[in-house]
């Protein structure tokens, strides 16, 4: 990938920065991780020792003041991202965060304008869009879109269930017993009182996802036309017309993840299936559906994807950002979207 191995320090490994993200960076032949700043020192010492983290620090700052870093992998609350985040950005060198990309617009924004401030960008890691599934797909879809040999793409579906999302991915999670010092928090949105604003911090932490993944396979911008009053139901239609829905948890499954994606053309489909967030070492499925009509005969492709799971392959996506090879999968600025996606739905949905 490049001439040397891309440097990466981490700020924070508590239980996603280790279980979805460390052990991910640590396998990469490609990355290094020099350094990781955790504020519980115990569990800071276990965990270098058991991923052969050369260095540890109390926190970011020092991590900041002692190392040159190509990347910075920040897994924190999204309820302090816009503390903490235009903090890193200061370094001048990309950061990654989970989703969303915090927890109100405006402190999305203030993210935004940081890594524009310092000439950096920053991203967010929606993994799906790394899943082998989704990048298989997400290519056919713009090709099929291109070459119209199966019509128009005219409408796209996500259904999420609630379900076991964590997969077993935390049984190998180091912990300790210390209490961590009290942590600066964003303020609550301006717009929305304390009743609604934790209605919106509960669909953005849980959906936020398919929000996004929404506008990845449509490959265009889409607006909120109707909340369904029962919460299930999220319809929209996307600037050039085609309608789209998300449908969230109309039932559960206590062991199993069955979230999908219906993306139709007039003469066929492609479908996405994807595994839990934390299953290892398993992409996504797809099958792909061509009916061209006139007597030809249909056909369906269930294409072999390789044995790499979504969160590997994000940070494979995210060190080939940060060496210059290739572009993050979604940055900062189409992450605040989202957010805005996601107010316009709660504003529909709860009339505020």
């Amino acid at each position: 990938m490049a001439e040397r191995k891309v440097r990466i320090g981490f700020v924070g490994v508590g239980g996603m920065g280790q279980c979805a993200h460390l052990k991910n960076y640590a396998a990469l032949p490609d990355c290094e991780v020099v350094a990781l700043a955790e504020l519980r020192q115990e569990l800071a010492r276990k965990v270098a020792a058991r991923y052969a983290v050369p260095k540890v620090y109390k926190s970011h700052e020092e991590l900041l003041a002692n190392e040159k870093l190509d990347g910075i992998v920040a897994s924190q609350p999204f309820t302090r991202h816009g503390v903490l985040l235009p903090e890193l950005l200061k370094a001048g060198v990309p950061v990654f965060s989970e989703k969303p990309i915090a927890g109100s617009i405006e402190a999305g924004g203030k993210i935004v304008a940081a890594a524009r401030q310092h000439n950096t960008w920053h991203m967010v890691g929606y993994h799906k869009r790394s899943d082998p599934a989704t990048m298989y797909a997400k290519q056919e879809i713009d090709r099929l879109k291109t070459s119209g040999e199966i019509g128009k793409l005219k409408y796209v579906r996500i259904l999420m269930p609630a379900g076991d999302w964590i997969a077993g991915g935390f049984n190998d999670l180091l912990s300790s017993a210390e209490k961590g010092p009290p942590l600066t928090w964003d303020p609550p949105a301006s717009d929305m009182s304390k009743e609604i604003n934790d209605v919106y911090i509960s669909f953005v932490n849980y959906y936020i996802h398919q929000v996004n993944l929404m506008r990845h396979l449509l490959g265009e911008p889409y607006r909120v036309t109707h909340a369904d009053p029962s919460g299930t139901v999220l319809v929209g239609q996307s600037v050039s017309g085609v309608a789209c829905v998300i449908e969230m948890s109309p039932y559960c499954t206590t062991m199993d993840w069955q979230e999908s994606a219906l993306v139709a053309f007039e003469k066929g489909y492609v479908k996405l299936e994807l595994p839990a967030p934390l299953a290892a070492t398993r992409p996504g499925k797809v099958e792909i559906l061509k009916d061209p009509g006139k007597g030809a005969t249909p056909l369906v492709t269930v294409p072999h994807l390789p044995w790499v799971h979504a969160m590997r392959q994000q940070a494979i996506n995210f060190c080939r950002a940060c060496a210059g090879v290739a572009k993050p999968p979604c940055n900062g600025v189409e992450a605040l979207e989202d957010l805005k996606v996601a107010r316009e739905y709660i504003r529909l949905w709860k009339g505020a």
